[in-house]
């Protein structure tokens, strides 16, 4: 069988085209690859500072010194601004016991007080500092502000 001079020519021209294809193929995979390679090194890189940075916070130890730390907090009621005292011990972190004083100018506030005086022990004693945030005691709203207040100045009392 002969075939004409156009059909050669244009198999010659598939196999030239079959060979840059292959030949751009290659340079693709090559380019690919350097890609792939770039990013691992980075994420690494990243990755070693958190894996420091905790392992250094797991071996610094305690975070606030041992002590009993006294501090006062404030908050408005619907009829004045109310004011609490709040001491805390703490023992490596944790809070050890928990005394809440209060002077309320109005009665409502005196109820409201009595009942979080009541309730917060048990909220606070036995957990650790930071891990401290009340909202609602016993009913009592407005005086977890007051107490959170405090709080915040003994955090950075104890951690002095």
């Amino acid at each position: 069988m002969k075939l004409s001079p156009s059909v050669r020519h244009g198999s010659a021209l598939v196999g030239i085209a079959g060979t840059l294809l292959l030949a751009g193929c290659a340079a693709e995979s090559s380019s690919a690859e350097t890609t792939t390679e770039t990013p691992a090194p980075q994420t690494s890189a990243d990755a070693a500072p958190s894996a420091t940075s905790t392992a250094s916070a797991a071996d610094s130890g305690s975070t606030y010194k041992d002590g009993t730390y006294t501090a006062d907090g404030s908050y408005q009621t619907p009829e004045t601004v109310e004011k609490i005292t709040v001491a805390l011990t703490v023992s490596q972190d944790t809070v050890t016991k928990v005394e809440v004083t209060g002077d309320p100018q109005a009665s409502e506030t005196k109820h409201y007080q009595s009942q979080f005086i009541g309730g917060i022990a048990a909220q606070v004693v036995g957990k650790k500092l930071d891990d401290i945030s009340v909202s609602r005691v016993s009913g009592s709203s407005l005086t977890s502000k007051g107490f959170n207040q405090a709080l915040a100045t003994i955090r950075t009392e104890a951690k002095g």
